[in-house]
């Protein structure tokens, strides 16, 4: 029976890309222990190697395969804000040196930018595109004639072959991922209970990954109940683990089905005395399922609010209102749950009158009273990444700057060179203080008085230059001088802070 093994590269994070969203969603992080089930449960002989979570070198790396001597290689491929050159040289070293059969990359990288990955690493054979347990199997079954499997991209003379992955209409057929030790990062256990999203956000690129509609079939796929509780219960009886954190981008399904399912779900959860994390839109907060749910254990949710601004929600095609977000603010907090929310600051429309309205609904709704939620609402602009509408749509425009490592990572110029003086300046100030935040953050979490202080402090500085940046851009243009002079006086006073 053929050997396997899948392995989860090193990569680390650029120092200008501290709080940048993940450039592959958190419900990947369970790929390859998805991978090995379905594999063992086929009779393959799987390995899984956790290079990035345990911080394993290239070297002990290459010691893992030669022990395992694999015929095929998976690896999930991030794009690590660059070209992965270190990565693409290795393989092509490795692959040669174990003579090893075929080389398959998976992940949302793959799946939308599988071109220039398979001209820039010879030694790969294929890109398995969008969901792959199905394809892999069948990519095993057909190793001697993969080139027309449903789900690879291929090389095709000078061309290419591609497809997307069949999906699993019935998620509860798949066995529970693979996990290791290091599938626990500080005691979590990742759990995804749905795939896709019923939503159409412009930004997001998860549901064109799965290309739910060209299959006909649900944007949206839920376990059931059931079936989650299984798993739950499985970890509970091998673990000491009792969080769990749901990496669904959207926990909620649809509809009256999808309330009725969260409210059966939030049932189940009950009796296990476990605490948990989810994530939603902000339409789907209602006070019935958020009080089942805080009864069960819910501990944790991220809301994507995105703006405070109705129009630009509108070209978010975010589906919601200002009302909708200050809703599900209100429920959430009366059941004593303070969100964490996903917002979108910098729009490439934006205009200073926008930047405005976001900042009094955020100053109205009490959400720049902790540095932790306001050095990321008071920053964040919109990253363009592969896959999503507004990739496609900035590119019809001739408005997309595609990066110089990658087809998979773009920008666009702002409209109003004022909103982009102030990005610029925000991201400049606020990096400052991530530098700062990496080492403590951990001990403000923990309620380390001093370091809390200390938080307090440079919150209040944070908002309080953001204000002040935007009066002074509402009144006159700065040049480059200008910018990078008040950047550096406000960076000097944070350092007055922390001391």
């Amino acid at each position: 029976m053929k050997r396997i093994l899948l392995l989860e590269h090193p990569r680390t994070p650029g120092e200008d890309r501290q709080n940048d969203i993940a450039n592959t969603t958190l419900s990947s992080c369970l790929n390859s222990g998805y991978l090995a089930a379905v594999l063992l449960e086929a009779g393959y002989q799987v390995a899984i190697v956790e290079g990035y979570m345990e911080h394993l070198s290239y070297a002990a790396i290459e010691e893992k395969i030669a022990a395992h001597k694999p015929e095929v290689l998976g690896i999930h491929l991030v794009y690590n804000w660059e070209d992965n050159a270190a990565l693409y040289t290795f393989i092509t070293e490795i692959k040669e040196k174990y003579n090893i059969a075929h080389v398959s990359v998976y992940g949302y990288y793959p799946t939308f930018a599988y071109e220039e990955i398979l001209n820039r690493c010879p030694a790969i054979d294929s890109c398995m595109l969008g969901e792959n347990e199905i394809t892999i199997l069948k990519l095993l079954e057909n190793l001697e004639d993969y080139f027309k499997i449903q789900g690879l991209a291929v090389r095709d003379g000078d061309s290419f072959r591609a497809s997307r992955g069949e999906l699993v209409r019935d998620l509860d057929s798949l066995p529970f991922p693979v996990r290791k030790a290091s599938s626990y990062p500080g005691g979590e256990v990742n759990i995804f209970g749905s795939r896709g999203c019923y939503g159409g956000c412009t930004f997001c690129y998860i549901n064109p990954y799965y290309g739910a509609e060209a299959q006909h079939c649900a944007k949206w796929r839920g376990r059931s109940p059931e079936n989650i509780i299984a798993e739950i219960d499985s970890i509970i009886a091998q673990t000491d683990y009792r969080y769990f954190y749901f990496t669904d981008p959207n926990f909620y399904g649809p509809g009256k089905a999808g309330k009725e399912r969260v409210l059966k779900l939030a049932a189940l959860l009950k009796e296990r005395n476990i605490r948990f994390g989810i994530e939603a839109r902000a339409n789907d907060i209602e006070p019935e399922t958020t009080k089942a749910l805080v009864e069960a254990g819910l501990q944790n949710i991220l809301v994507g609010l995105e703006s405070g601004k109705n129009e630009s929600l509108k070209r978010l095609n975010k589906y919601t209102t200002v009302e909708d977000n200050e809703k599900a603010l209100r429920v959430l907090r009366e059941a004593g749950i303070e969100p964490s929310v996903g917002f979108i600051m910098f729009e490439p429309d934006s205009s200073i009158d926008d930047l405005k309205i976001n900042l009094e609904f955020l100053k109205r709704n009490a959400l720049l009273d902790t540095l932790e939620i306001s050095v990321n609402v008071l920053y964040h602009h919109q990253i363009i990444l592969a896959g999503s509408s507004s990739y496609h749509d900035l590119l019809a425009a001739g408005r997309l700057n595609i990066s110089e490592h990658s087809v998979y990572e773009a920008n666009t110029d702002y409209t109003n060179p004022r909103v982009a003086t102030m990005a610029k300046m925000m991201r400049d100030i606020t990096n400052h203080i991530f530098d700062y935040m990496k080492d403590t953050w951990m001990l403000s979490a923990q309620g380390d008085p001093q370091t809390k202080a200390v938080y307090g402090k440079i919150n209040a500085a944070l908002v309080k230059g953001f204000e002040d940046a935007l009066a002074l851009l509402e009144a006159k243009d700065l040049s480059k001088e200008e910018r990078l002079a008040w950047v550096e006086a406000f960076n000097a006073d944070i350092d007055a802070i922390v001391g």
